[in-house]
């Protein structure tokens, strides 16, 4: 069953590996846009996860930083 499996085309695996794998410059592609969009997604995630841990502490939260106090 199994060489009949390799017969009809591979899995799925084997065939991502055939597309990206056939050309060194696709395969260089593949490794530098995974790269790029990998980095982002990180970047992404860990500033939603320091603004998540930090709300009330930041900057933008704080109603009276940069205001003068009214002499009443």
């Amino acid at each position: 069953m199994n060489s009949a499996a390799r017969r009809s085309g591979g899995g799925l695996f084997e065939g991502i590996y055939r597309v990206i794998m056939r050309r060194n410059s696709v395969y260089v592609t593949f490794v530098i846009a995974g790269a790029f969009l990998g980095e982002r997604a990180v970047d992404y995630g860990v500033h939603k996860l320091w603004e998540y841990n930090n709300v009330g502490k930041r900057y933008e939260d704080i109603s009276v930083l940069g205001q003068r106090p009214s002499e009443e």
